[in-house]
């Protein structure tokens, strides 16, 4: 599976745009603020139909534009799909495959599987529980659906029992029997999550391992520990337990939407003790490590996009990390740079690469047909 083609029409800073790529390796160069970034971002959307950087869809329309429009042209086992992405002001998204439109977003994620490599990843580390939930809940909700589907389902279901707590404490009343229907839809829906996240760590981590100690030549042991608020508890009794502190704060204090990744380096915790090239190399291993499960869960080679990575590492690994995903062991690539010359040296050889200048007047081809 490749994007071949991307058109853009009132697209952050594009005012129109076409281009055509590569099916292995695809750099973008140029200053920043030229909107390198933004043509990665085009792509997320066309993959998972929302922006990597979860602006609001209407942020992303240019100024003083009624619409912006993303249209992809995929080549998935030998034939054409197109997806269009449409969002106008005041009115719903539109996301549409070979001019079919989706009732159900969640209908589109994981038909063309995406993994993006950005400087904002270091939220992960520095960041709250839900930057951390939302990473494995990404990853499992690209090859399976019913996890999507519950996942979705407890999110109402939740939003209806932190209401139902706050009616409580507004009106001074409460509904114990009401407050278990909710409980015990709570608990079939994240009993199925816990498990489906636990099951995914025990394969995941052997992975993220493996490409730490390629990255980090063998430098440290690394480790991925799972922590549930449930604490071994039965998921209905662990939220009856919480019934007073649930009223009191007017919210669901334990449950999957309050569990956590902690990320163990030599033992000790990435964000306290690891240094700031540790938590780099971290970081790149873990997403590293989403591709290869996502493509062994799917059969299919996710596109990759490296959104100025070159920040994030030493020479020594940006050039081994450039090795590596010219590999047959990935699929199409994305690559955004500010050094034209680096970009230039580095793919000089690579007959499969296409390199674009992003430039104020449009977008130049430096390399490639």
């Amino acid at each position: 599976m490749y994007l071949r083609e991307l058109t853009l029409l009132h697209f952050k800073n594009y005012a129109e745009a076409g281009v055509t790529f590569s099916p292995r390796i695809n750099c973008f160069t140029g200053a920043n603020g030229m909107g390198k970034t933004n043509l990665l971002d085009a792509i997320h959307y066309l993959s998972l139909c929302k922006s990597f950087f979860g602006s609001i869809d209407s942020q992303n329309i240019s100024f003083e534009q009624p619409f912006f429009m993303i249209q992809g042209k995929f080549e998935k086992e030998g034939r054409e799909e197109e997806v269009l992405v449409s969002v106008k002001r005041a009115q719903k998204k539109i996301v549409s495959r070979n001019k079919n439109e989706y009732e159900k977003l969640s209908d589109h994620i994981g038909l063309f599987p995406l993994v993006m490599i950005s400087p904002l990843d270091s939220v992960l580390i520095s960041g709250g529980s839900d930057q951390r939930r939302r990473f494995t809940d990404g990853i499992l909700s690209q090859f399976d659906k019913q996890y999507l589907e519950k996942l979705i389902n407890y999110n109402n279901v939740l939003q209806e029992r932190n209401a139902l707590l706050k009616q409580f404490a507004v009106n001074r009343s409460f509904d114990g029997a009401l407050l278990e229907v909710f409980d015990e839809q709570l608990a079939d829906l994240g009993n199925y999550i816990h498990d489906a996240r636990l099951k995914f760590l025990a394969d995941f981590v052997p992975v993220f391992e493996r490409f730490y100690r390629l990255l980090s030549d063998n430098a440290e042991a690394v480790k991925l520990d799972y922590v549930s608020t449930l604490k071994g508890k039965e998921y209905t009794e662990a939220l009856k337990v919480s019934i007073h502190k649930d009223c009191t704060l007017q919210h669901t204090s334990v449950g999957i939407h309050r569990d956590d990744l902690t990320f163990l380096l030599q033992g000790n915790e990435v964000k306290k003790y690891a240094s700031q090239g540790q938590q780099k190399t971290y970081l790149l291993a873990l997403k590293l490590a989403q591709y290869e499960y996502i493509k062994n869960k799917t059969g299919i080679k996710p596109l990759l996009l490296l959104d100025d990575v070159y920040d994030k590492l030493d020479n020594k690994r940006f050039t081994k990390l450039v090795e590596l995903v010219s590999s047959d062991d990935f699929g199409q690539v994305f690559i955004s740079d500010t050094s034209a010359e680096r970009i230039l040296q580095l793919f000089t050889s690579n007959r499969g690469c296409f390199i674009f200048e992003i430039r104020k007047d449009g977008i130049k081809q430096l390399k490639g047909k």
